[in-house]
């Protein structure tokens, strides 16, 4: 990575790719990256304040607004802190290496879809050890959650809470607290629909939707209770891709 005050303008181009670079929104994401990994390489020390706004511009060759954009994330990322009137300058990294995923990073369909790819890897072994080794009241909590849905479809209530709980007691049953700790810290954000309407781009009646994603929680909650590892992965990983390909089709609808 170059020095921040030698690095040619255009460089964020050899930093996130092409295609990325048409929308100012990545163009700030490629942006916090560059300088997260200055800051965690110490090519910017703590204390040591960031070049100006100019001289970034004129480095990454992108606008003001995406500079503010990026300076922004990094401090909601605990990263940077900004001193009106003197500038913005490196804080401890001791924190700011820690795993996070910020809530203005899940605003498009692209950084959704991101989250589901991350899950399926993580949720289709959680449901896999949860087969090998969830306790009857993991299963019964499971069970419940599952009956839970079911109603909030036909009442057409919230069922956000009942899925979130289902996710996060197939978690808890594979009796390893990482796996809880890391479900706990995505909290809503592992149900895409809290975020964006999922069944209009699906493009499908609401309760259809949801009644489809009850049948493939009930295939999920059979093969724990049957103890099938295998199955209960494969149930979790088509859950999960079912989702993301249905996301990732409107996504290619909208780009048309």
């Amino acid at each position: 990575m170059p020095n921040a005050k030698t690095a040619p303008p255009g460089a964020l181009a050899n930093i996130a790719p092409a295609g990325a670079l048409r929308r100012p929104r990545n163009l700030a994401l490629a942006l916090v990256d560059a300088f997260g990994l200055r800051i965690r390489e110490g090519l910017l020390k703590v204390g040591e304040r960031l070049p100006t706004e100019a001289a970034i511009m004129a480095e990454f060759g992108v606008s003001r607004t995406v500079v503010r954009e990026a300076l922004s994330k990094l401090q909601a990322a605990g990263l940077v802190e900004t001193r009106h009137g003197i500038g913005t300058f490196v804080l401890s990294v001791g924190e700011q290496a820690n795993f996070r995923i910020a809530p203005e990073q899940l605003a498009t369909l692209r950084e959704v879809i991101a989250v589901l790819e991350l899950r399926i890897g993580l949720e289709a072994e959680a449901a896999g050890l949860a087969a090998q080794r969830r306790s009857d009241e993991n299963l019964r909590v499971m069970q419940a959650s599952l009956a839970a849905f079911a109603v909030a479809i036909e009442e057409m209530t919230d069922a956000v809470a009942a899925d979130f709980q289902l996710h996060m007691e197939i978690a808890r049953a594979t009796q390893n607290v990482h796996f809880v700790d890391l479900m706990t810290y995505l909290g809503a954000m592992l149900i895409p629909r809290n975020r964006i309407n999922t069944a209009g781009f699906a493009g499908e009646d609401r309760r259809d939707y949801l009644r489809r994603v009850h049948v493939e929680h009930e295939s999920i909650v059979n093969a724990i209770a049957s103890k099938d590892s295998e199955a209960a992965r494969a149930a979790m990983r088509t859950h999960l891709s079912n989702s993301r390909e249905r996301l990732r089709r409107a996504q290619e609808a909208a780009a048309d």
